[in-house]
C-alpha cells in the first residue's frame, strides 16, 4: 500500500522534472514551434494581422524576447496604408505586465526595439481613427489622445528608418528618414547617433530639415529613471516656411511630451511670414536675422534673442508664449540700440512705390498708407510686452530720432495698446497712449499724445538753415538754437541756424476707423494743439512770407538774421478726416502771418492760405496771400493771383491818371501799427487785452489787411 503513494510521488516529480527541462529546452532552442501560434496570439492581441517570416527565435520566461528575421504589422483602425510596421532583423523584448496594461488601455511600452530597417506609417485620420491604435477591434478610437496612443519604447537601436508621418488634426505631413546606430550593439570605432532628414509640413509650416542626433531613444521615450526622458544632442539645419534656421542643443521626448532646449539662428524675408503658420501674430518686416536661445516644454515656448537685426534695426529680448492658454499669451520684453520705423512699415500698411514704366505717366503716389490690416491675427493671441528702445529712427533726415524710447504693448482680445508711451527728443519729452480696437471689421483708433518742451529746430530738422544744418554733425544742435534764440531776444547779431525756432508743446486727442493707415486718418475727429515759445523765426522768410521785395533785398544784402517770436500758435480741429485751423498765427517784431484753409486727408489735398500783416513801412511790396495747392504727394506753392492782379492794375491805372512815377504809391505799405493784443489769444481774451491800446488801433489794423495793405 505504500509503494503506491510514492510511486504517485515519483511519477509526478518525473513529469515535472520531463516538462521543467523540455521548458528550459523550448527557452533555450527559443521555441520554434510556437511561431504560427504566437503569431496568432499578437495578431488577436493587436487586432490587426500580424505576420511573422524568417528566421524565428523566442523567449518567453524571466525575460521575454523576440527575435525575427521579418515582421510586418497591419495598420490599424482601416487606415488605407500599405502597413504600420515593416521591418527587418528585429530583435523586440517586452514584460508581460506592460501587455496586461496595454490590454486595459494604457499605451503600449516596449522595454527593447532593434532593428536593421524599420518602414512605418503612422497616420491618423480626420475622424480621430489612427493606423497606431492596435488592441482590440470593439475598441472606439479617442481622437483626443493623439499621439498618447503612440508605442514608447525603454531601448530603440536601429541602423535605418523611413517614417511617414500623417496626422489630419494636426494638419501635419512629414516624412522622416534616418539611419546610425546606438547602443550595446553599435559597432566599434564608429561614433553612436543617427544623421536623416525631415521633409513635409507642420501645420502651414514647410519643412526641409537635416538633422543629426546622438540617439533616437531619448526622442522616442516618455520618461526615464527619474521621471523624464533623458535628452540627447541634436542639430537640426534647413528651411522652415520662407525661414532658415540652425538649432544645436538637446531634446528628449518628441513622441510625447516633447522638450528641447538650445542656441539656434533664424533668418528670414519677414517675421510676420515666418510666424503666421504658427499661429503667431508678428509684424511684416525686412528680413530678420536673429540669435539666441530656444526651449520648449509642454505648451510652453521661451526665447532669448541676443541679437536681432531686423533690416536696420538692432533689437534684442526675452520672450514666452504660452500655448497652453485660449487664446495663447506672448509675454517678455524687447530692448535694442536702434528700431528703424521703415523696418515696421508693413505693420502700419506702408507699402513700395510702385514702378513707373518707361513711356507712360507718372503716377499720382498716395503719400497715406493704403495697405489693409490683418485684423483677425490681432484677434489670434494676446500679448504684454514690455519695450525700451535706446533710438526711435523716423526714416527721415528731416526729422530727429526719438530716444530711451518706453511703452508697453498689450493685445487683449483683439484690442492692440500701447502704454505708458514716453520718449525723449530734442531737449524735450513725448509721452502718451495709442489704442487699436480690431473686434469689428473697421479697426477703430484712439490716441493721446503730448510734445513737452521740444526744440522745434531740433526735432523737425527741415526747419534748419543750410548753415545750422552743416554745423550739425560738429556741435550740439539744440544748444546752439538755444543760443540763438537767447541772442536774438536780447537784441545780438546772431547767425541764423534755423528759419523757425522754439520750445514746442503740443496736444493731439483723436480718433479714426478704417481698416488701413489711410482709412483712419481719412476718418479721423479731435483736436490737435501747437504752440511754440521763446523761438525766432527767419527774417528773409517772413519778408517772403509777405512778399516785401524791398526788405527781402535788403536782408538779403545784410544777411538773413533770426527775429525773436512773440507768439506762434495752432489750434486745429479735425472732423471726418478734415484738418482745419482754428488758429493759426505767426507772430513777431516784423509782422504777423496767419494761416486759413483746410488738408483734406480723404484725397490728401491740400488747400492753405498765408496771410501776413507787416508791422513796418516797406516801398516796394506785392503784399498778396501764399497760397499752398495740391497733395501731400505734390504741394504746389502759388501766390493769389486775383489779389496780385489787383495790385498791378491800381498801379497801372496811377500811371496812366498821374505819372509813371506815382504807379509806384500802390506799392508802398505802411504797415500796421502796433498794439498790446496778443494775436495768439484767442477772441474773448484778447477782447479783454484791447483796452491797453489805443482807442483806433484796431480800425487802424483793420485797413491794413485792405488789398492796398497788403492783407
Amino acid at each position: 500500500m505504500k509503494t503506491r503513494p510514492r510511486t504517485f510521488a515519483l511519477t509526478a516529480a518525473a513529469v515535472t522534472s520531463l516538462l521543467v527541462l523540455g521548458v528550459v529546452a523550448c527557452e533555450i532552442a527559443g521555441w520554434p514551434f510556437l511561431r504560427g501560434p504566437l503569431q496568432s496570439a499578437i495578431t488577436n492581441a493587436a487586432g490587426v494581422p500580424v505576420v511573422l517570416d524568417g528566421d524565428f527565435k523566442t523567449h518567453l520566461i524571466w525575460r521575454p524576447r523576440l527575435s525575427i528575421q521579418h515582421m510586418n504589422v497591419a495598420a490599424a483602425a482601416g487606415v488605407p496604408v500599405p502597413h504600420l510596421l515593416d521591418s527587418r532583423n528585429v530583435e523586440l523584448e517586452w514584460r508581460w505586465g506592460d501587455v496586461w496594461r496595454w490590454r486595459r488601455g494604457e499605451a503600449l511600452r516596449v522595454q527593447r526595439l532593434e532593428a536593421s530597417a524599420i518602414d512605418a506609417n503612422l497616420v491618423r485620420l480626420a475622424d480621430g481613427r489612427a493606423s497606431w491604435q492596435l488592441g482590440k477591434a470593439d475598441k472606439k478610437p479617442d481622437p483626443e489622445k493623439g499621439l498618447d496612443a503612440l508605442p514608447r519604447f525603454g531601448s530603440l537601436i536601429v541602423s535605418s528608418a523611413r517614417i511617414e508621418f500623417a496626422d489630419k488634426p494636426l494638419d501635419t505631413q512629414l516624412l522622416v528618414m534616418f539611419r546610425g546606430q546606438e547602443g550595446d550593439n553599435a559597432e566599434a570605432g564608429k561614433p553612436a547617433g543617427y544623421q536623416g532628414s525631415v521633409s513635409g509640413r507642420y501645420r502651414a509650416l514647410p519643412l526641409e530639415l537635416k538633422l543629426r542626433t546622438g540617439g533616437a531613444l531619448p526622442l522616442m521615450q516618455d520618461e526615464g529613471s527619474g521621471g523624464q526622458p533623458p535628452a540627447v544632442a541634436v542639430r537640426v539645419e534647413g528651411e522652415a516656411g520662407s525661414a532658415k534656421i540652425v538649432f544645436d542643443g538637446r531634446a528628449a521626448a518628441l513622441m510625447g511630451e516633447r522638450r528641447f532646449e538650445g542656441a539656434f539662428r533664424l533668418r528670414g524675408p519677414s517675421l510676420g511670414r515666418v510666424a503666421e503658420p504658427l499661429g503667431v501674430t508678428l509684424p511684416m518686416t525686412p528680413p530678420f536675422d536673429l540669435a539666441g536661445n530656444i526651449d520648449y516644454s509642454p505648451g510652453i515656448w521661451h526665447m532669448r534673442a541676443d541679437r536681432a537685426a531686423i533690416g536696420r534695426s538692432l533689437l534684442a529680448g526675452d520672450f514666452r508664449y504660452d500655448q497652453r492658454l485660449s487664446p495663447a499669451l506672448l509675454s517678455g520684453r524687447l530692448n535694442g540700440s536702434r528700431l528703424a520705423l521703415a523696418d515696421l512699415g508693413p505693420a502700419v500698411g506702408a507699402t513700395e512705390p510702385a514702378a513707373v514704366t518707361a513711356g507712360q505717366p507718372p503716377v499720382v503716389r498716395r503719400v497715406l498708407p493704403q495697405r489693409k490690416f490683418d485684423l483677425p491675427s490681432l484677434r489670434a493671441m494676446n500679448a504684454d510686452v514690455a519695450v525700451a528702445i535706446d533710438e526711435l529712427d523716423f526714416g527721415s533726415t528731416a526729422v530727429a530720432p526719438l530716444r530711451g524710447l518706453q511703452t508697453r504693448v498689450v493685445l487683449d482680445g483683439g484690442v492692440l495698446r500701447l502704454e505708458d508711451l514716453k520718449a525723449a527728443v530734442a531737449g524735450g519729452r513725448i509721452s502718451g497712449s495709442t489704442q487699436l480696437d480690431s473686434r469689428s471689421d473697421s479697426a477703430r483708433w484712439a490716441a493721446k499724445l503730448r510734445f513737452a518742451g521740444v526744440d522745434a529746430a531740433g526735432f523737425v530738422r527741415g526747419l534748419r538753415s543750410p548753415q545750422g544744418a552743416a554745423s550739425a554733425p560738429k556741435s550740439n544742435q539744440t544748444q546752439a538754437l538755444r543760443n540763438e534764440r537767447t541772442a536774438a531776444r536780447k537784441g545780438g547779431d546772431q547767425p541764423l541756424q534755423a528759419y523757425l525756432t522754439g520750445e514746442l508743446s503740443a496736444e493731439l486727442q483723436a480718433t479714426g476707423t478704417g481698416r488701413s493707415t489711410a482709412e483712419i486718418l481719412s476718418s479721423l475727429d479731435g483736436t490737435a494743439n501747437l504752440a511754440l515759445r521763446d523761438g525766432t523765426m527767419s527774417h528773409l522768410v517772413t519778408e517772403l512770407a509777405g512778399l516785401d521785395i524791398a526788405q527781402s533785398l535788403g536782408v538779403l544784402v545784410r544777411g538773413d538774421r533770426p527775429l525773436p517770436l512773440r507768439c506762434a500758435r495752432m489750434d486745429l480741429v479735425l472732423r471726418n478726416g478734415v484738418v482745419e485751423p482754428r488758429m493759426a498765427v505767426i507772430d513777431n517784431a516784423d509782422s504777423t502771418i496767419n494761416i486759413t484753409g483746410r488738408i483734406d486727408l480723404r484725397d490728401e489735398s491740400l488747400d492753405l492760405r498765408a496771410t501776413t500783416r507787416p508791422k513796418d513801412f516797406s516801398p516796394l511790396t506785392l503784399r498778396t496771400p501764399v497760397t499752398v495747392k495740391g497733395t501731400l504727394g505734390a504741394p504746389v506753392v502759388g501766390i493769389d493771383g486775383q489779389r496780385l492782379a489787383g495790385k498791378v492794375l491800381g498801379a497801372v491805372a496811377l500811371a496812366a491818371i498821374a505819372a509813371p512815377v506815382a504807379a509806384l504809391a500802390a506799392l508802398i505799405d505802411p504797415g500796421a501799427r502796433a498794439t498790446d493784443v496778443d494775436p495768439c489769444v484767442t477772441p474773448p481774451q484778447a477782447k479783454a487785452a484791447a483796452p491797453r491800446a489805443a482807442p483806433d488801433a484796431a480800425a487802424k489794423g483793420a485797413a491794413s489787411v485792405s488789398p492796398s495793405g497788403g492783407g
